[in-house]
């Protein structure tokens, strides 16, 4: 069928789900912690405990199905549900004690499940050709495991593109302790991208062209004010060399609201899902960003956000207005509203292109006034890795023009210059190298950089425990994050995962992972099985991280005790990405070419 006929179908769906002010025919697929008025009734279990709850052992089964979403006129996309929701059910495990996860697939394609960031054996991990072989149809699969963690973190399948059209669910895991943070209310907010087009078929648009979802495109309009801003020169230069990349300024993320509709605790923005309050109560949101391809910059105006976890991990508490999270990320904060009134939960896509949204409010049917979407941000030297005084503008080309236009120019906040690239350019898989590599860490989020208000950054977060392995590291490994835009090529050091060895982590050594990228866009890089400490200048209190976002043009260091023995996928969690190459298998034994220890 044609592509106009696929975008008629597109614009239709939207059509009726704009009518209902929910995700259409998704309405029923509601897990229990997003259903109208659940969040006056119910809180997480753990809050409980403070009544008499006990800990315990958790057994619970996942029947993984596909289901048509009803339309009407008869369009009956097919999504796949977790016990019959999107998102899935949310769990609920307690430290300290066992979890036994069954998960049956009752669809006639082979699936799975991984528990995001959960330390476990690497056999119930959850990744196939890795892990395990995968669930076939009509099986079943059991993961068992001692939980010894605790804090937000969430599930999702890891076979094919099943996460994008529905096999996500949050995970909420109580501390054996009493809970250092004091909250009256605990609600989950979790963020999804949607999309009714078949997912192989996005990733096919996106191989035949690039900018395929992205609409935001400079047009003759800004070339006029470029000319009339910085002269004819400047900006023709700034043209040929955005050109010579095959580069778009403004090609923030790969795929847009064009076809994607962002989506909170599973629905739309207009179906207005609401967190209830009392004034003066102190209310704990965790954030949970398990979207496909969407950055989000998280805020609720008139409120301060105080950050006080990270990937489950808990840090100093920081008091900010607004945070950009990374896709697989999540992010605790604890808010305090003493007024009587609504406040608006603003989730905007990093491109500025959609939102999700929802509410904090004293009683159902309060909403607040939504903020408009924000100018879309443009990439600028920094993201390319170069200084002003250099330029490289695509093969072929010599180095060393001189650029001064406005597109590129360089934020007085930039991060320092802390290496050079080398002569290695990652061949024909990687289209660009960051020449120069910077410190980005104290950097604000891509397109936060003027905003009026304080913006979180990396370098802020500082563990509220020090580590415990302070042994200088023994091992070294650098990687590049590469990829080719024309071709829709990604990967590490050039080398796509079918063509990839393995990352050997010596077992129990002390290791420092590099990543240096070399792209122009932002990536969420997952390490399965481990915690990562980022190396942001906190001392021996270093955050700890299961993900982390490493920024364009930029250099990240991270320390890892290699002490969780197995096979564990290493990747970009930009599902597309991951389905193009962006993966490898990192392997922690002592024993040369075994899988385990």
């Amino acid at each position: 069928m044609s592509d106009t006929y696929h975008d008629a179908e597109r614009r239709r769906l939207l059509k009726a789900m704009a009518a209902t002010g929910l995700l259409a025919g998704l309405e029923g697929l509601l897990p229990a912690y997003a259903r109208a008025g659940s969040g006056a009734e119910r809180h997480l279990a753990g809050a409980a405990q403070v009544a008499g709850g006990k800990p315990r052992s958790v057994t619970q089964d996942f029947y993984i199905r596909r289901e048509g979403i009803g339309i009407a006129g008869g369009h009956a996309p097919s999504a796949i549900t977790v016990n019959h929701s999107i998102p899935g059910p949310l769990l609920e495990l307690w430290e300290g004690h066992e979890a036994r996860l069954r998960v049956h697939n009752l669809m006639d394609e082979s699936t799975s499940i991984h528990w995001h960031g959960i330390l476990l054996p690497f056999q119930m991990d959850g990744v196939p050709g890795v892990a395990f072989p995968g669930i076939a149809p009509g099986d079943s699969f059991e993961a068992r495991f001692p939980v010894r963690q605790h804090g937000t973190y969430w599930y999702h399948s890891h076979t094919g593109f099943q996460e994008q059209i529905g096999q996500t669910g949050p995970m909420v895991i109580h501390p054996a302790e009493p809970d250092p943070i004091k909250f009256d209310r605990d609600y989950v907010v979790m963020l999804n991208d949607w999309t009714f087009e078949e997912p192989g078929r996005v990733l096919a648009q996106l191989k035949k062209m690039n900018g395929y979802y992205n609409f935001s495109k400079r047009t003759m309009e800004d070339l006029v004010e470029d000319v009339a801003r910085s002269g004819w020169a400047k900006t023709l230069k700034d043209r040929e060399a955005w050109g010579g990349m095959r580069m778009n300024p403004r090609g923030i993320a790969d795929v847009t609201s064009h076809t994607y509709t962002y989506l909170m605790n599973g629905l739309h923005p207009e179906a207005n899902w609401t967190a209830l309050f009392r004034p003066g109560e102190r209310v704990r949101l965790r954030v949970i960003n398990g979207s496909s391809m969407s950055y989000f910059n998280f805020r609720i105006p008139g409120l301060p956000l105080t950050v006080v976890s990270t990937d489950g991990q808990a840090v100093e508490p920081v008091e900010t207005d607004e945070f950009q999270i990374g896709v697989a990320e999540t992010y605790d904060v604890v808010v305090e509203p003493r007024a009587d009134t609504a406040y608006t939960l603003m989730a905007e896509s990093m491109d500025r292109s959609g939102y999700a949204r929802g509410t904090l409010a004293p009683r159902m049917g309060m909403a607040a006034a939504v903020p408009e979407l924000r100018a879309q941000p443009q990439r600028t030297l920094v993201d390319m890795g170069m200084k002003r005084d250099m330029l490289t503008m695509g093969p072929g080309k010599k180095p060393n023009t001189r650029l001064e236009g406005d597109s590129v120019a360089i934020k007085e906040a930039a991060g320092p210059v802390v290496a050079q690239h080398g002569p290695d350019r990652h061949g024909a898989g990687n289209a660009t190298i960051a020449k120069v590599q910077r410190n980005r860490l104290g950097e604000r989020g891509t397109g936060l950089e003027d905003v009026e208000h304080r913006v979180l950054t990396y370098s802020q977060l500082r563990n509220i425990e020090a580590m415990t392995d302070k042994r200088e590291p023994t091992h070294t490994v650098e990687v590049h994050l590469t990829g080719n835009m024309s071709s829709y090529m990604w990967s590490f050091d050039g080398v796509e995962y079918s063509d990839s060895e393995v990352i050997d982590f010596p077992y129990g050594e002390r290791v420092r992972l590099i990543m240096v990228n070399d792209t122009m866009m932002e990536h969420p890089i997952h390490l399965h099985g481990m915690f990562m400490e980022l190396e942001n200048g906190q001392g021996e209190y270093l955050p700890k991280k299961h993900t982390i976002s490493v920024r364009a043009g930029s250099r990240v260091s991270l320390l890892i005790s290699a002490v969780e023995p197995g096979r564990w996928a290493f990747h970009c969690h930009f599902l597309y990405h991951f389905e193009r190459g962006m993966f490898r298998v990192v392997r922690v034994s002592n024993l040369p070419g075994a899988d385990n220890a």
